[in-house]
């Protein structure tokens, strides 16, 4: 968690500006970190990041033409320094869960700053920032936390208030996210930021009006009606996918499937719902496009999966990492075969 001085020092920097430029990733914590903000700020500008998870020169564009009073980058793991420099003259808010990595000219917030072993996730943190002025978006919050595996006071408050999406009962965070009423909302939040800009961001306009889960899970307006449609199409592409990775299943420690798609990658929703259906698994979906096997890889605990990816990385043309248990990582096609190999070794290793 970060302190109380903490949560007040980032309101005051929402409170001080007129034109923030949003910039979150593309999954439910990132997600629900932006609509808390923006839903208490009501102004400024999101944009999602996708493909990538890091601020980089690809964003130089978007900042000039939108002009921003200041920055606020939300469950992103890297800023790259030219960024920084580029806009040095913007405050620059990075609020993060990933490996701390502070960079001059930009305030910096992350709980594993003091405890490395803090994971606590962004969507979490945000709704501490903003809970007093808008308890109503609870949900919001709860959706991004258990999104992001974890279960929290958050939740547990949600599940009090809204039992019928999430029992009191369920006290593990991969149950909540697979196995509730609530997770349906969970994945319209994660698969609704697939698919072209235009489309997204159309639809994460929509969320920054929604009052309720349940206006959304029903479709109580033209608006959500539109998301769940979306979402509905989406998610059939998703659901093909789902039933050829089951049937690659073997008895190998180490789950392995590859796929080809140019549109939308599943890798992340994938390898997330293979871990929780295969546990003890450790799980690499990894789709082939331009060249690169962009892959998602989940364990259980009992295997530092950040330590395995640095050696399975060791020699490869590619990069990756993220948390003990859940990385992401990109390779050559070329190098794919070395790179798994090496993946098998260091899994080996920790056995």
């Amino acid at each position: 968690m970060l302190t109380k001085q903490q949560y007040s020092d980032i309101l005051g920097e929402l409170d001080d500006c007129q034109r923030p430029l949003y910039l979150f990733h593309d999954d439910s914590d990132g997600l629900s970190s932006f609509l808390l903000f923006y839903r208490y700020k009501r102004e400024g500008k999101g944009v999602c990041v996708k493909s990538h998870p890091k601020v980089d020169s690809r964003f130089f564009k978007v900042v000039r033409e939108y002009a921003p009073d200041k920055i606020f980058i939300l469950d992103l793991a890297i800023v790259e320094p030219e960024f920084v420099e580029e806009f040095r003259s913007l405050p620059i808010i990075w609020i993060d869960h990933h490996g701390p990595l502070k960079l001059p000219g930009v305030k910096y917030f992350n709980p594993r700053v003091e405890n490395q072993n803090d994971g606590t996730c962004v969507s979490e943190l945000c709704y501490n920032v903003v809970k007093d002025q808008r308890p109503q978006d609870l949900w919001i919050a709860a959706a991004g936390i258990i999104g992001d595996w974890q279960l929290s006071s958050v939740t547990k408050d949600f599940a009090s208030k809204y039992p019928d999406l999430l029992p009191a009962s369920i006290d593990r965070p991969e149950k909540a996210l697979f196995d509730s009423p609530f997770s349906k909302l969970i994945k319209i939040m994660n698969f609704v930021l697939k698919g072209s800009t235009q489309e997204v961001m159309k639809c994460v306009k929509i969320f920054t009006r929604v009052e309720s889960p349940y206006e959304l899970l029903k479709g109580e307006t033209p608006q959500t009606q539109f998301i769940l449609k979306r979402f509905e199409r989406i998610n059939e592409l998703y659901e093909q996918l789902l039933k050829f990775a089951i049937g690659k299943i073997s008895e190998s420690r180490l789950i392995m499937i590859t796929y080809k798609e140019d549109k939308m990658s599943f890798t992340g929703e994938l390898s997330n719902e293979l871990l929780y259906r295969y546990p003890g698994k450790v799980i690499l979906v990894a789709r082939e496009k331009s060249g690169e096997m962009k892959c998602s890889l989940r364990t259980s605990p009992g295997l530092n999966l950040q330590k395995a990816i640095e050696v399975a990385l060791k020699g490869i043309n590619g990069y990756g990492g993220g948390h003990e248990y859940a990385c992401g990582s990109c390779v050559k096609v070329e190098d794919f075969d070395r790179f798994v190999e090496q993946l098998k070794e260091a899994i080996k290793g920790n056995a």
